[in-house]
This record gives C-alpha cells, structure tokens and sequence, in this order.
C-alpha cells in the first residue's frame, strides 16, 4: 500500500505530498492543472523512463519518493532482497525513489541504498498497477494475459508441477543435443578424460604422498650429518646406547644417580628431598624416552630406501599436478570426477536409445501437465470473460464483451501424452515453458463488431473500465486483500450521469480489497472516495532579488475535507460554487456511501 508520495520540481510541481487513503482516493482539478505530474511521479519510481524536460523550471534536478507499506512475505521485499538490498522491510516499509537531473543520468534508490533502475520496475511491479492509457498497451501483450488468466485461474500448483516437468525435459533435450549433434567433440573430450583417468592410475597417487617423498628424500640427503647429531646426542644422554663396554655415564645415569643420593637423606617430618627426587625420576623418564626415539630414528634412517627411486617417483607425482593440481588432493578429486563425466559422453548406441526412451517419458509427462494446466484455464477463461462482461454492463458498457481465447497448441494430429515413445516426437512443437496454449484476450467493444485483440480495441477510457472491471472480478475470485495500489486514469472518459456514479461504486468496491487511486473528472466517481487531493495551479511569487526569475506559474496538491472537498465536488459538478451546486454535492457525498 502505498503511503505517502512526495514530490519536487517535477513539472510545475515545486513540492507536494500525500497520503492516500488505504481504500480510495480522488486526485481530482481543472484540466491542464498538472495532475499527470502525479503518475509522471509514480512511474518514475517505478523505473519508467527519466526525461530531463520535466523538471521544473529554476531547479537542477527533480525528485519523486514513495513509501509502501508491505509485508515481510510480500514478493517486492523477497526482489529487493534478490537486489542485496538487506533492509528491505525496514519497519513494515520500502522506500522507492528517483532523482532525475537537469543534465546526465537519473539516480534510482531503494530504502537508502542505489540500486539499477531495472530493480525498481521489478520491486515496483509487485506494489502499484497503473491503469493509464500508455500504461495499459502492456495488457495488449500475450504473456500479461496469460499471467492475469492464471491469476484469476489460481492455478499456481499446476504451473509448478508443469514447470518441474518442462525443466526436467528441457536438461534431457540439453543433454541429447550435446551427445547427438556434437559427437566429434564429444569423443574428443570422452579420450582425453579416459587417457587422462589411465595416466593417473598409472601413478596411483595417495593423499600427501609428495610430501612425505619429499620429506624422505631430504633425511636421505642429509643423513650424514643427522646420524652424527643423533648419535653425539645419544652419547650425551646414554653412552651404554652406542658402546655396551663404555664405562662413561650419560645424562640419564647421571640423574638417577642424583634422584637416589636425594632419597639417602632422612630428615623426621621433612619430605622435600624426596619430592626433589621424584622430580628427577620425571626427568631421567622424559631423557630415556628421547633416547628411544633417537634410537629408532637411527633404525628408520637405515630403511629409507634408495634416493634414486624416490626422486622418480616425485618427479612422476609432479607431472600429475602440474597438470591436474595444485595438490595430489586435487588430481585425485578431479580424476573421480573425470569418471563420472566419461560415463555421460560415452554415446554408445545403446545409451543413446535408452536416454532417448527417457527423453520421450519425459515428454509425455510434460504433455500431461500441460493438458491438466490448459484444462484450468479453459473452465477459468470462461467463467472469466462471462464476469468481465458483467461488469462492463455496469460500467455503461452494455454490448460490450470480453472473450478469453485458450487455444492449445496441441491437435488430435499432434502428440498424445498416453502414446508412450511417440509422446515425444513433436513436443517441441506444443509445448513452452508456460504450457501448450496461446491465450488472447479478445474484446468487442460494441454489439456487432468484430471481436479484436485487446489494447487495439479499445479507446483510453473503455480500456480502463475494461481493465476495472478485470481487477473487480479477480479481486472477487481472491476473496482477500491484495497488498497492490491500483492507479486509474481516464477511467471516466465519455462517462456521465448514473453510469458515473455506478462507475465510482466499483472503484469502491475494489477498494475494499485494494488501495485505489483515481485520477477523474467527475464528480460522482470522486465522491466515492475516502480522501480527495486537489490539483490547481496560479502564479508565483514575482522575481524578488534573491530568486530572479522565480515568477511564474507552480501548482499545488492539496487534500480537501469537509466543507473544502463540498465547494470542489460542487466545482466539478457545475463549474461554481452556487447554494444549489453546493447542495447537490453535499447530496452527492452522502449517497456515495454504501
């Protein structure tokens, strides 16, 4: 819902804001009063084209905001989001703005953050509908008729399931195509993986075996000067290790000898002797176990194997990961994974017949969630056209028709979705990513006139009606508030009389569901609404010296309420503020309630 707009400099706009009702508002003044600068507003925030002729004269840049009211659930918030713009729902609310300057690009932000205009059309579309007469050509194309026939149709399982369908069949396409239509390079590619796997397993590489080669190789090396480190260190601790005749004490002697003359003292009531030589214990411990491990380091140094062998065998593992690295890890994922792509090149004949058999299961499976798909939609198309046409009547449209065409695609000469492998022969031919039918929204604007596509049959003002009594008769079919603003411009026009005033009862009514904004000439539609804005325009100021050339002519937008919104329903109705105009329109706001 939208909350507030606000606007500055855009055309003869210096600043305005409002606050539209939460069910409908008028937006009513004299022709040529600037009231399209308020859709102009609300299109530029909704990343519709940015033209640097509208902004006012005397400023640098225009300026248009406006903040909805949205739920965290709500599919604007879940694209804003999309758009890395993390405080989306700040609050309850999503601030669209735009900037358009005098000279250079316009400037497009999202709840503070800026973002490409692209990104407000997608947020934007999920928060206000404008039905305006350049805004409703969109309606003239298939696939918006389609998505407003699925709306009404509330269809969404069976589209999901006939989506998972026709991607499912669409991989299998992919993946035939690469195997049938690209053989040559798939042998290719098929070789060198297989060559490639071979050498590998040649070699039977191990996790981290470079490195404990490479580490072997470097003992090798310098096993010299390691066996006389180790050695003089076993010397030092334990000479009996080396010379079982020498009769010099090492380390180890040494403190044992320590720890029993500490244990020979005997003091009555006094332990730290022997807690001293039990410490020493601790220590000879730690220096026996360092000379048993220097002694095995000595065993293992006689078993390191031949340099020779070792170098070969690094300089093998090497070329694997010059080639398939940066790790042995790394050659050995990429070899597993080589495997399993080798088996899907592998275009034996009998493996392409097989997929080929899955590929028509596939189709049929895909036909079947089409036929089940274009099934609903014919049942909704024309319970649809009968309730549009319903409302047209009330909306002085009697005569007029609206006929929704679901044509399959599919004949009795095409494809069955029970014909087992045939199912798949022509599919490509039925069926796209949205099912198996064209949809067209036919209208017949008057009795006996050709039924025509819709958006070129159809003047501004019928198109609008046609496109309230859509948004009635869906609103109706949800059974719920939507959390969409609808915009309608000249919905009014060639209206007049009691049409008039049943044409401001249906905007009421889908304001129930909706907000409603409605930009008219009338009085008995405006009537209707919970608020009223007034459009008007006068001169400004004349050129003072510090704003030369401010004169000029600026318009205002202000709401109107009590016995203001009376002398303007009274204005619309008559042209002036008479105590017989100012009766009828106080008459008229009291009748416009239901």
């Amino acid at each position: 819902m939208l909350e507030e707009l606000e606007i500055r400099d855009l055309g003869p706009i210096h600043h305005a804001r409002i606050a539209p009702a939460r069910s409908m508002t008028a937006i009513t003044g004299e022709t040529g009063a600037g009231k399209s600068m308020l859709l102009n507003a609300i299109r530029l925030i909704s990343g519709g084209p940015a033209q640097s002729r509208r902004v006012g004269p005397g400023a640098q840049e225009a300026w248009a905001q406006g903040v909805f009211a949205v739920a965290e659930d709500n599919p604007a918030v879940i694209q804003a989001k999309d758009a890395g713009v993390d405080a989306a729902a700040d609050e309850g609310e999503l601030y669209l703005s735009r900037t358009v300057p005098v000279a250079g690009r316009s400037r497009s932000v999202l709840s503070g953050h800026t973002v490409p205009r692209s990104v407000l059309q997608h947020v934007s579309e999920h928060l206000v509908t404008i039905h305006g007469q350049a805004d409703q050509l969109r309606i003239a194309s298939a696939a918006r008729q389609r998505e407003v026939l699925d709306a009404y149709a509330g269809d969404a399982a069976l589209l999901e399931a006939y989506g998972k369908a026709w991607n499912e069949l669409k991989a299998m396409d992919d993946r035939l195509d690469a195997l049938e239509h690209q053989q040559a390079d798939v042998r290719q590619r098929a070789d060198y993986l297989r060559e490639s796997i071979e050498r590998i397993n040649q070699v039977d590489p191990q996790p981290g075996e470079d490195e404990d080669l490479k580490a072997k190789r470097s003992r090798i090396e310098n096993a010299a000067s390691i066996q006389q480190g180790v050695n003089g260190a076993i010397a030092a601790l334990d000479a009996s290790q080396l010379d079982s005749d020498g009769d010099s004490n090492g380390a180890t002697d040494l403190v044992r000898h320590a720890a029993q003359s500490l244990r020979a003292i005997r003091v009555d009531g006094d332990d730290t002797y022997e807690k001293l030589a039990q410490r020493l214990d601790s220590i000879e411990a730690d220096l026996s176990d360092v000379v048993f491990t220097l002694s095995r380091q000595t065993d293992d140094d006689d078993d390191e194997g031949d340099l020779d062998a070792i170098n070969t065998r690094i300089h093998d593992l090497g070329e694997l990961t010059r080639r398939w690295g940066p790790g042995l890890a790394d050659v050995i994922a990429w070899r597993d994974k080589a495997a399993f792509e080798v088996e899907d090149l592998d275009a034996s004949p009998e493996k392409l017949e097989q997929l080929r058999t899955d590929r028509d299961h596939l189709a049929a499976k895909a036909l079947d969630a089409a036929r089940e798909l274009s099934a609903a939609r014919v049942k909704a198309a024309d319970e649809l056209g009968e309730r549009v046409t319903a409302e047209l009547a009330e909306l002085a449209m009697g005569g007029s028709r609206l006929e929704v065409r679901v044509v399959s695609r599919a004949t009795e000469s095409g494809p069955d979705a029970g014909a087992g492998a045939s199912a798949g022969a022509d599919v490509a031919q039925v069926l796209d990513a949205h099912g198996m039918d064209d949809i067209m929204f036919a209208f017949t604007p008057f009795p006996g006139s050709e039924p025509l596509p819709m958006g070129s049959s159809a003047s501004g003002g019928e198109l609008s009606r046609l496109m309230l009594a859509l948004e009635l008769t869906i609103a109706e079919r949800r059974g719920e508030a939507a959390d969409m603003t609808f915009i309608f411009d000249e919905v009014d026009a060639g209206v007049g009389g009691k049409a008039a005033a049943e044409l401001g009862r249906r905007l009421a009514k889908l304001a129930r569901s909706s907000q409603v904004l409605v930009v008219t000439h009338l009085a008995q539609v405006a009537s209707w609404a919970q608020e009223q804005y007034v459009v008007s325009k006068g001169p400004t100021a004349p050129d003072t010296p510090d704003e030369p050339g401010a004169a000029g002519v600026t318009t205002t937008v202000t709401r109107v309420d009590g016995e203001d919104r009376v002398r303007e329903i009274a204005r619309m109705l008559s042209g002036s503020e008479s105590g017989t105009s100012l009766d009828h329109a106080r008459e008229l706001l009291a009748a416009s309630v239901e």
